[in-house]
Parts: structure tokens; C-alpha cells; sequence
């Protein structure tokens, strides 16, 4: 079966950094888009990051230019959200979509002092 299974998250100091990995399993990874949402409690779910199949172009929002990148790994089925120089706004639970399609069931991020 289809299966989207985050890791990585957990609480960090504002300014440190997180590195959330998502492991992907039961359809064609590289042929699908891969993003990073993330939704704060009270919020509308955001797009992160987004790298398209073959991991040569990505897309990140404006919030987190210069501080989070995303990669992919086609032949291990893997895309990682590289977080860096972390705020509280960056509070809220992470998930990983293969666009636009199948969903994992998210990792909580906590930025906090």
C-alpha cells in the first residue's frame, strides 16, 4: 500500500536546525512532484517546499527562502526538508504530499525557547 512516513521532527532552540525526511513506498516516486506542507494550529495548511520529479527544480515560500532547503533521492524513494536558522513561526506539524495525491501523517516541529 501506499505509504508517506515523515521523520525528524521534534523541539529545537530558535536559530538551531531540523532535518525532516519523508520515506515514500507503494507507487513510483520519481514520477511524482514532492512538497513540504506544514499547518500551525488556527492556520490554513501552507506550502513549504516543493521539488519536481527528477530533482532539478525547487520552490520554497518566501518565509523560509535562505534558511530550509529540499532534496530528493529517486532511488531511495526520499525527500528530505533541510531546516536551518529556525523561528517560532516555524512552529506548526510538517507533512510531506507527493503532488497531489498521497499524504503522510506529518511530524510535529516545535521551535521554542
Amino acid at each position: 500500500q501506499v505509504q508517506l512516513v515523515e521523520s525528524g521532527g521534534g523541539l529545537v532552540q530558535p536559530g538551531g536546525s531540523l532535518r525532516l525526511s519523508c520515506a515514500a513506498s507503494g507507487f513510483t516516486f520519481s514520477r511524482y512532484i514532492m512538497r513540504w506542507y506544514r499547518q500551525a494550529p488556527g492556520n490554513g495548511r501552507e506550502l513549504v517546499a516543493s521539488i519536481n520529479s527528477v530533482g532539478t527544480s525547487t520552490l520554497l515560500a518566501d518565509s523560509v527562502k535562505g534558511r530550509f532547503t529540499i532534496s530528493r533521492d529517486n532511488a531511495k524513494g526520499t525527500v528530505t526538508l533541510q531546516m536551518n536558522s529556525l523561528k517560532p513561526e516555524d512552529t506548526a506539524m510538517y507533512y510531506c504530499n507527493a503532488f497531489p495525491t498521497y499524504w503522510g501523517q506529518g511530524t510535529q516541529v516545535n521551535v521554542s525557547s
